[in-house]
């Protein structure tokens, strides 16, 4: 789709980051958009911001985990616009460490939004777009869905880049005119290392913990690639471009993309993978 102006997106985690980025970025564009996020507060306060732009925005409280949730939305979007041409199943979380190795209840909250997420957005939007014959899904998966990590948000972002290219395959081989990006940032400033902020209570570590000099190095090192992270402007311009351009994969650090080699190489090989950590405390 090169032409947005007047047509309708759709972003979920748009209170903030790259989802509050990708709505103002959609709106300058000339399209309506729809903001969905969990937190009440911001996203009145990212409505009036993107609306400022002089498109028709609505904002919808929504748990992406909830697939009632998400029907609902769905719902209001084709129910208000008539029809839904762009999706970003952009909301996303982290879990915190746990020094009981990672409990059930992080594993469930990481996987309901950032995998199960995915899912429903997949399920309640895409019937209806192929339906009207034209449309773009872009779905937030990371970098951290190529590279080792035994963790719950590794897991789920695996399975997004995953499910993303199967998409894209069926969307193409079935001719349904929908196009289908795969978003796989690296550092962003965002506040994805504070998303315990909305953690259920068990998905929480225990109270009482001291952090092992292995986890509080992790933690700093995060915040500060974090924190000297890509713009979520100048993530939204890509997503832009990826779309108009009907591009698949989406990078924002192609030295990321690079350490791909050596893994895809030790799988040509048929060799064990190479051992790496994020910190050295050596």
């Amino acid at each position: 789709m090169q032409d947005l102006s007047d047509k309708t997106a759709v972003v979920t985690g748009a209170a903030s980051g790259m989802g509050r980025a990708f709505a103002n970025r959609f709106a300058r564009e000339g399209m309506n958009v729809v903001l969905s996020d969990i937190e009440a507060p911001k996203l009145d306060d990212a409505v009036a911001e993107v609306a400022a732009h002089g498109t028709r925005v609505i904002g919808q409280i929504t748990d992406v985990a909830d697939g009632a949730a998400v029907d609902q939305l769905a719902d209001l979007a084709f129910g208000e616009f008539g029809g839904v041409h762009v999706l970003c199943n952009n909301a996303g979380v982290a879990e915190a460490p746990n020094p009981d190795f990672i409990s059930v209840g992080a594993w469930e909250w990481v996987m309901g939004v950032n995998f199960w997420g995915v899912v429903h957005g997949h399920r309640a939007f895409i019937p209806r777009m192929i339906e009207q014959g034209e449309g773009h899904v872009v779905n937030t998966a990371s970098m951290a869905g190529h590279l080792p990590g035994h963790s719950p948000y590794t897991a789920s972002k695996w399975a997004v880049v995953g499910i993303t290219q199967g998409l894209y395959n069926t969307m193409a081989t079935d001719q349904t005119g929908i196009g289908v990006s795969c978003l796989c940032p690296g550092w962003v400033r965002t506040e994805i290392a504070e998303a315990s902020r909305n953690q259920p209570e068990s998905a929480a570590p225990p109270a009482l913990y001291e952090p092992t000099e292995e986890q509080q190095a992790a933690r700093a090192f995060v915040k500060a690639a974090i924190d000297g992270g890509m713009e979520p402007d100048a993530v939204a311009d890509l997503v832009h471009d990826a779309i108009v351009n009907n591009r698949f994969w989406i990078f924002t650090d192609l030295g990321m993309v690079e350490m791909l080699r050596e893994k895809h190489a030790s799988i040509v090989e048929n060799r064990n993978p190479q051992i790496f950590g994020i910190v050295d405390l050596d």
